[in-house]
């Protein structure tokens, strides 16, 4: 466990999915300390004629961008951890699409335990039932 959801202004390709994985299996297991064999990711790419900041499109900017959300069990990352995490992320994206729209972003959600889980189990029930 996590799950990250993200949305991306790149080409969709296999490729493009296993970079962009790699990244994020890589940093969400490094700096948040997940377990990369229980993280699943969400790709959905996004042309950026459809994607719109300050009310004109990534496309008419010749621009990138991108948003993820990570869900991470409550208490488990420190507030340096996770500031680590967005700081690094968003270069790793910068070097990825390249000209990188600033308004890009990620948020690290913390989530109750006892409202969070899979496989039919909370994360409450998985620390008090090892």
């Amino acid at each position: 466990m996590p799950i990250l959801n993200l949305k991306i202004t790149a080409p969709k390709s296999a490729e493009m999915t296993r970079r962009i994985s790699a990244i994020l299996i890589e940093l969400t297991a490094r700096i948040l300390r997940k377990d990369p064999k229980v993280t699943s990711i969400a790709i959905d790419y996004v042309d950026p004629a459809d994607w719109v900041v300050g009310g004109s499109t990534l496309a008419a900017q010749g621009k990138g961008s991108f948003y993820f959300d990570v869900k991470v069990t409550d208490e488990t990352n420190t507030k340096a951890e996770k500031a680590q995490y967005i700081e690094e992320a968003y270069q790793a994206f910068a070097g990825l699409l390249g000209n990188l729209h600033e308004e890009s972003y990620i948020y690290v959600q913390d989530v109750r335990a006892a409202a969070y889980g899979y496989g039919g189990r909370t994360q409450e029930y998985r620390y008090h039932h090892p």
